[in-house]
């Protein structure tokens, strides 16, 4: 079992839950976050004034998935978070050891 933590722009948030739900990979844990890669942040203006925005908004998603999905569930967001644009986000892929169902003490891959 391996999960996933993908960053990427908030707006792309349904269409990565959609492509993992095609590719039947169920279940996230969606996290809002700021943060900033090469951009470094951009400058905006209000009333007049400029101000500098060094923390973008961002959504962090966790994904348990098993390590035959692994590679499709990469795929799928990688395909639906891609603007083609900087600031697009990374993806990281850790192992899990165990992971167990609190309702019904299932555990392994039947409890993702």
């Amino acid at each position: 079992m391996k999960l996933i933590v993908a960053i990427i722009k908030p707006f792309k948030l349904d269409d990565v839950r959609e492509a993992l739900h095609e590719i039947d990979v169920h279940g996230m844990t969606v996290t809002e976050a700021k943060g900033f890669g090469r951009q470094k942040g951009h400058t905006e203006i209000y009333r007049g004034a400029e101000y500098a925005i060094e923390f973008l908004p961002k959504v962090r998603l966790e994904i348990g998935v098993a390590d035959d999905k692994v590679d499709t569930a990469i795929e799928a967001i990688g395909n639906a978070a891609r603007t083609g644009k900087i600031g697009d986000g990374k993806i990281f892929v850790m192992p899990i050891e165990q992971a167990i169902r609190i309702r019904t003490e299932e555990s392994g891959d039947v409890a993702l």
